[in-house]
């Protein structure tokens, strides 16, 4: 019989499933983010463009999980 000290928990946790299209969506992200920083495109023009880039990645994920045929960019870690 093994012993612990501390009794080991079951931590739900998420992988990146997809990195190149993880990686894309970030790098969007930050450039879009940055040039409405520095004020080389507005808002009114940023902000949609963002949302529209946050969205595309829950979709994906949503679209995956109900049996579509797309790889989600976050997944749930397997055991």
């Amino acid at each position: 019989m093994k012993l612990t000290r501390f009794p080991q928990q079951k931590t739900n946790t998420m992988k990146i499933t997809n990195p190149p299209k993880a990686f894309i969506l970030l790098a969007a992200l930050i450039s879009i983010t940055l040039l409405m920083a520095i004020s080389k495109i507005t808002t009114e023009a940023g902000l949609p463009l963002l949302t529209a880039i946050v969205f595309y990645g829950i979709g994906n994920g949503v679209a995956a999980k109900t049996g579509q045929d797309s790889t989600p960019v976050i997944g749930r870690k397997s055991d």
